[in-house]
């Protein structure tokens, strides 16, 4: 039962470049699998992965078994190939993407010698082909050995990764259950937008979509085209819910360019006779280069002297933006120290088979990256001894290399909230035809060679376990906003730098909760590149 439901949500996945990766469901035979109560939602339950059956017969596409030629050799020869300055595409067939994709994924994914060679002319599309070019093995805990494997439409990639826009309200929801009865809630919204001007508050659930009643209603066709427009300009009727009140609000949101914030909320708390400085960071894109340096450059002027990381909704993205922050954070004493060293297939021992350069170590740096300002910028070191990571299932790949690459060079790394997604793994997103292909190219290990966290970084008293570190686990607080003091997991991130007890924040925090919403379980829905780690080309 788990596993069709799996299955469907993929399928859907692929068939959207736009769509983040939960989409509604048609599930009411199935609906005990989504969880019951209004409570906290039922972990994931581990299930053996069965790879798509394969088609037997050959064709007369020329494969020869274990015969995969060079990538060169099949790039840019396109079904549809795209005109105009910049683009070398001619005309092709799908078995000649297909190829490609073949040649590519031998020659770098991770675990290429536990693909099974399929002839590329036995799938009529290159989705279906790209869906059995991995592993289907799985990790020791019983999950899959590789759950980051997906494409995207490469403009609205570029898009994304480059600038942070993309199509929709600017609403990130926060999903506990997405098959009856579904709730999904508010997590935050970007300025600026359809959903930050309408005035829509963390917290509220959908009540109703275009006149169908979210929690029961079976028509997800309506539900999905308005959760996830395919066009801009689109205008959607949304009924949220105040959760404790009951009281509802109509709005109607029209979808239009979103342009994510990824530094939303920066702020130095007073504690005591000291400074915490508060960190919201949603997303590892190239603008976090500019947002992020602003705001450590805030925190020594406020002479902060602890620091509170908000990393629960952060997915991922670009590595150089990971480096980057962990040196802030670790200051001077770290500079020119092992921050990340990648370790590719077996065919490339000592060389990147992306760019082509020898393997060397990512060092902790006084510099920027050089995304949005120039890489001779001198970055604000604060010299930090520690730092508290707010941390839930959502807080993945680039977010977790900030925890490792910390953690290797002996800062202390304290978790409150939950256990990390884990993912020590990473790809370069390349283009052939238009689509850009995420595939899992290399593993990341810190500076004392560690990069085993296939089941994340868990604080004591998680549910589930991964590598545990210090801190406390606590359940997600959608009662209050983010940055809030009130916010449970910011407050018991507050009360653990200041008594160094989990017990007593706990118990702080418990006695503050009245609110249905102050204990709950979940992951917000992100687009796919931004749960990953991601290189650029031009390193």
């Amino acid at each position: 039962m788990q596993l069709l439901r799996n299955a469907v949500l993929r399928q859907l996945t692929i068939t959207s470049c736009l769509r983040p990766i939960a989409l509604i469901v048609v599930m009411m035979t199935l609906a005990s699998c989504g969880g019951g109560s209004s409570g906290p939602a039922a972990p994931e339950v581990p299930v053996s992965v069965t790879p798509p059956s394969t088609p037997t017969d050959t064709s007369d596409s020329g494969w020869v078994e274990g015969e995969y030629g060079d990538v060169a050799d099949f790039e840019a020869s396109c079904q549809n190939p795209r005109a105009g300055n910049g683009f070398s595409d001619v005309q092709g067939t799908v078995v000649d993407e297909n190829f490609w994709i073949r040649a590519y994924s031998f020659d770098t994914y991770l675990w290429f010698d536990e693909i099974e060679d399929v002839d590329p002319g036995t799938l009529s599309s290159t989705d279906a082909y790209f869906d059995v070019m991995k592993t289907f093995a799985l990790s020791p805990s019983g999950n899959p050995k590789d759950k980051f494997h997906f494409t995207y439409d490469t403009e609205e990639w570029e898009k994304l990764s480059q600038s942070g826009i993309s199509a929709g309200y600017g609403v990130n929801f926060f999903r506990v259950r997405s098959s009856p009865p579904r709730q999904w809630l508010v997590a935050y919204t970007e300025p600026n937008t359809p959903a930050g001007d309408a005035g829509l508050l963390r917290g509220w659930e959908i009540a109703s979509v275009d006149g169908v009643d979210f929690k029961e209603g079976s028509d997800t066709d309506v539900l999905n085209a308005a959760l996830f427009p395919e066009s801009l300009g689109e205008v959607h009727q949304f009924v949220f819910r105040d959760v404790a009140s009951g009281e509802t609000t109509s709005v109607d949101l029209t979808s239009q360019e979103i342009t994510s914030t990824p530094v939303q909320s920066v702020k130095a708390i007073p504690l005591g006779n000291s400074k915490v400085g508060y960190l919201l960071f949603n997303d590892h894109i190239a603008t976090a280069e500019a947002q992020l340096i602003d705001a450590f450059e805030g925190f020594k002027s406020e002479g902060i002297t602890e620091l509170v990381l908000d990393m629960r909704y952060n997915g991922g993205g670009y590595l150089d933006i990971a480096r980057m922050l962990a040196s802030m954070i670790a200051g001077e004493e770290a500079v020119d120290q092992t921050f990340s060293e990648l370790k590719f297939n077996s065919k490339y021992p000592t060389q990147n088979p992306i760019t082509g350069r020898t393997l060397s170590p990512s060092r902790f740096a006084r510099t920027a990256p050089g995304f949005v300002v120039s890489s001779e910028t001198d970055l604000p070191l604060l010299n930090l001894n520690r730092v508290v990571v707010i941390s839930g299932s959502g807080t993945c790949s680039a977010s977790e290399a900030v925890i490792n690459g910390l953690r290797g060079i002996g800062v202390e790394v304290i978790l409150i909230g939950d256990t990390t997604c884990g993912k020590p793994y990473g790809f370069y997103g390349i283009d052939n035809c238009g689509t850009t292909y995420f595939t899992i190219q290399f593993k990341g290990v810190n500076a004392s060679g560690f990069g085993d966290y296939t089941d994340g970084f868990s604080p004591p008293g998680a549910e589930n376990v991964g590598v545990e570190v210090g801190g406390c686990a606590v359940d997600d607080d959608l009662s209050q906003a983010l940055g809030n003091p009130d916010e449970a997991r910011l407050a018991t991130a507050l009360e653990y730098l200041s008594s160094g007890s989990c017990q007593a924040s706990a118990a702080g925090v418990n006695a503050k909760r009245r609110h249905p919403l102050s204990s709950v379980r979940g992951q917000v829905v992100k687009a796919e590149p931004l749960t990953g780690s991601i290189l650029r080309t031009r390193e």
